[in-house]
């Protein structure tokens, strides 16, 4: 027999002290203090003596656990004092915090606080706990009394006398699996088929868990378990709940990118679900590199489109070449589509800082822009792309201009000198579309001039001069180009009267 008594709250169910195995022994080790032996004079208290009439009457059931029902597979003999030589006691170890408000639910837990079951030690040898209790060095001297009899402490916790006998049945189950039909269930009987090392036991849960969807409670609950299992039980688990790699999340959204603007039949759908996900997503910065890593592969695209558009290669037949200049100008178009998306992500997050920079270091593309569409092929190609270059320039010079980009006085004046000559080509070569873009170039027009406000003068005066073409025959059409250069002169006087008295 054992000496001492039982150890804590058993470390099953809530509550429980975390056990790693190594080898063979380590539950063992681990589960040493669950179990401790009758009294010294080979008799059990007065409570201990409760009967178990069947297995039926184990199954209790309170308002929220009910042991499943195991008759198809468990073998007979299961409580029965007939054939029995092992006698347990389960009782709840009171020490240990109920964890539950409802009074339904404690009042059944004190209504069954122990309970004595008739095992046998041929069956509890399948547990190597119980094995290693009903050893040579535990086996009964001759003249002691005809039963083995061990206490069970378990936590006061709703169900958990239910659980453990449950698992003591399933010691007498050929089907351990049949009887595991929930997550929920799974949880419930793997702690204490850890505890116990009946191994069986532990492999249906865990092979049950694998296969399954879990609830985001379930989820926690198998996070807490993982460590107690050995690396090649858990190695399934870990696969479904921790990524291989730091950016594995990174690699997702940049996935979801790629195939909600190139490659999903529903596109505008597939778009409006990524962005809530880049709205949702916990890292900014992760969202920042993944939106950056696409704008520079579409830019990168468009870029090449136009360049060899601008500069066609003029190697075959006539008709091969046009195919290819039409087939260069839609690609153009197509990815431009796309980085306008994106760069509304990006000043949506606020994370359109390194866009802006890229977008006022493109003096040759702006330069291959302005060849294509001062040609007449693209307007029956391609009618909308000016408009689609435009819109990308003017969400990003209206997020300079409001302050939600703080870019440097460098990339500013870039910007405007830059993107300046594409839109007075637009405005001068496009007439006949200029009815349906002539709101975006206006914004436009007023953005470039707010930002020229914020040079300094000498620049702002090279740009202000490039801004003539703004002018209408009505000045009362254009009060943004009017304000600009009432602004400019005022400063003007005031540096050339010197009245520094007038700064303030």
């Amino acid at each position: 027999m054992i000496g001492g008594s039982s150890g804590g709250c058993g470390g099953v169910n809530g509550g429980t002290k975390k056990r790693h195995r190594v080898g063979s022994n380590s539950r063992l080790s681990s589960t040493a203090a669950l179990i401790d032996s009758s009294r010294p004079d080979g008799t059990l208290n007065e409570a201990s003596h409760k009967p178990l009439p069947s297995s039926s009457s184990v199954r209790r059931s309170n308002s929220r656990h009910s042991l499943i029902p195991l008759e198809s597979s468990v073998v007979n003999g299961f409580n029965d004092p007939n054939t029995a030589d092992v006698v347990l006691r389960l009782y709840l170890d009171q020490s240990c915090p109920f964890d539950s408000d409802d009074s339904e639910t404690q009042l059944a837990v004190d209504s069954s606080s122990e309970i004595q079951i008739y095992l046998h030690s041929s069956v509890l040898r399948r547990s190597r706990y119980f094995s290693a209790l009903l050893s040579d060095r535990w086996k009964k001297d001759a003249n002691e009394i005809d039963y083995y009899r061990f206490n069970l402490a378990v936590p006061s916790t709703s169900g958990s006398i239910n659980n453990h006998v449950t698992v003591l049945q399933l010691l007498y189950s050929n089907e351990i699996s049949s009887a595991i039909d929930t997550a929920s269930t799974a949880l419930e009987l793997l702690p204490i088929a850890l505890e116990l090392l009946f191994e069986d036991c532990v492999t249906a849960c865990v092979r049950f868990l694998e296969a399954v969807p879990w609830t985001e409670e379930e989820e926690r609950t198998v996070l807490s378990l993982i460590p107690l299992l050995r690396d090649e039980e858990s190695s399934e688990l870990l696969a479904r709940v921790s990524p291989p790699k730091s950016d594995l999340s990174e690699e997702m959204l940049h996935g979801l990118i790629l195939t909600a603007i190139h490659n999903h039949p529903n596109m505008a759908f597939a778009k409006a679900f990524v962005a809530k996900l880049l709205r949702d997503f916990s890292s900014r910065e992760s969202a920042r590199r993944v939106l950056e890593k696409s704008f520079e592969t579409s830019l990168k695209v468009v870029k090449e489109s136009l360049e060899e558009y601008s500069s066609p290669d003029f190697r075959g037949d006539h008709n091969e070449t046009e195919a290819i200049q039409r087939l260069n100008l839609h690609t153009a178009m197509t990815n431009g589509r796309h980085m306008l998306w994106l760069i509304e992500r990006m000043i949506e997050l606020r994370v359109a800082d390194t866009a802006v920079k890229e977008w006022s270091e493109q003096a040759a593309f702006t330069a291959d822009l302005q060849r294509a569409f001062r040609d007449d092929a693209w307007r029956n190609i391609v009618p909308g792309l000016p408009a689609v270059v435009l819109r990308c320039t003017c969400r990003l010079a209206n997020a300079v201009a409001a302050g939600v980009i703080l870019a440097s006085r460098q990339i500013r004046m870039k910007l405007v000198k830059d993107w300046l000559p594409v839109l007075i080509v637009c405005k001068d070569n496009v007439t006949p579309l200029l009815t349906n873009h002539k709101s975006l170039y206006l914004e436009l027009e007023e953005t470039f001039l707010k930002i020229i406000s914020t040079l300094p003068m000498s620049e702002a005066q090279e740009l202000l001069q490039q801004c003539l073409s703004f002018s209408t025959r009505n000045l009362e059409d254009c009060p943004h180009l009017v304000l600009a250069f009432t602004t400019w002169f005022r400063r003007a006087n005031r540096q050339l009267k010197g009245d520094h008295r007038q700064l303030s």
